[in-house]
């Protein structure tokens, strides 16, 4: 299971002090940009049938890739 962590960012504030925009480093960016993709994936998915694990095993293992 992966870690989670809080995100390091810099906040940009107004004269108010309002968080206006917000800087974070390159790697934490695109993985939240995969995270977005992939949620993104299962709601266009989610009306389609699921596969039973026991069959993507088998088709796993007949194809030669367990």
């Amino acid at each position: 299971m992966e870690k989670v962590h809080e995100p390091i960012a810099e906040y940009v504030v107004d004269k108010k002090g309002k968080r206006t925009r917000v800087i974070l480093p390159v790697g934490e960016y695109e993985r939240l940009l995969d995270d977005l993709k992939d949620l993104a994936v299962m709601v266009a998915r989610k009306n389609e049938p699921s596969v039973p694990w026991q069959d993507v095993k088998k088709r796993l293992k007949k194809d030669g890739l367990i």
